[in-house]
């Protein structure tokens, strides 16, 4: 008689994390800072079809890194959420948190569920508020893990290298041009270190801000074409 092959839960956890990790570090970082007039999302994506970056409702965004596929299941999931919620009750029931707690359900079920294997991703929920310190931020990660971030944050690819740049010349109070411009030498420095950086053309970057100076209730709108370029060459 043969005997069940056996893993320890702690062995099967360390396991799947590790797949998970291996998985997000493929893809390509996605830099997100605070400004002056709100916050800020920048990411290599030469991809003008497949977003990383989208809104999810009036003040909320939603960033992602890892496989594509399951990243936008879960940006639907949380667009249909918001929508059912502010349409049953009020607009102002949608928040980031509420929005971050429900994926940090569905991703810590999913992770510790032996029966599929745990999702690539990790996401940034964003809410602009009124005043910059209203502003919330929350990271997610493949397990269902939250944490707020302030200032600055990065994820996915060589996120420790950009963090640490970030965490080097960052200043509260940037301009959205600073901002722009402080996200990018970010990406382009984890490219090789060592040797000059890159510089990552306008049309390989996917930018977008929730504005709080938008009159309009909508605040999320993206970057590109000659404003993008312009900004980025110090026009």
């Amino acid at each position: 008689m043969n005997m069940p092959f056996y893993v320890s839960p702690e062995q099967l956890m360390k396991d799947r994390a590790d797949f998970a990790r291996k998985g997000i570090a493929r893809g390509r970082s996605v830099a997100l800072l605070q400004y002056a007039d709100g916050i800020i999302f920048v990411s290599e994506n030469p991809s003008q079809a497949l977003h990383k970056v989208s809104e999810i409702y009036d003040r909320i965004a939603f960033a992602a890194v890892g496989r594509y596929n399951e990243f936008e299941n879960l940006r639907i999931a949380g667009v249909r959420l918001a929508d059912l919620r502010g349409y049953s009750y009020d607009r102002r029931d949608v928040t980031g948190r509420g929005l971050a707690n429900a994926y940090a359900q569905t991703l810590g079920t999913i992770f510790s569920s032996g029966g599929e294997k745990p999702y690539e991703v990790e996401i940034f929920v964003a809410e602009v508020g009124d005043e910059v310190s209203d502003d919330k931020i929350f990271r997610l990660t493949y397990d269902g893990q939250i944490a707020d971030e302030h200032g600055y944050a990065a994820m996915g690819g060589d996120a420790e290298t950009v963090a640490a740049y970030l965490a080097e010349h960052y200043t509260e109070g940037l301009s959205l041009d600073g901002a722009l411009r402080l996200a990018v030498a970010a990406l382009a420095h984890t490219a090789a270190e060592g040797t000059e950086e890159r510089i990552i053309p306008a049309g390989d970057l996917e930018v977008a801000v929730l504005d709080r100076t938008r009159t309009l209730p909508r605040k999320f709108r993206r970057l590109n074409g000659d404003s993008l370029s312009g900004i980025l060459a110090g026009a």
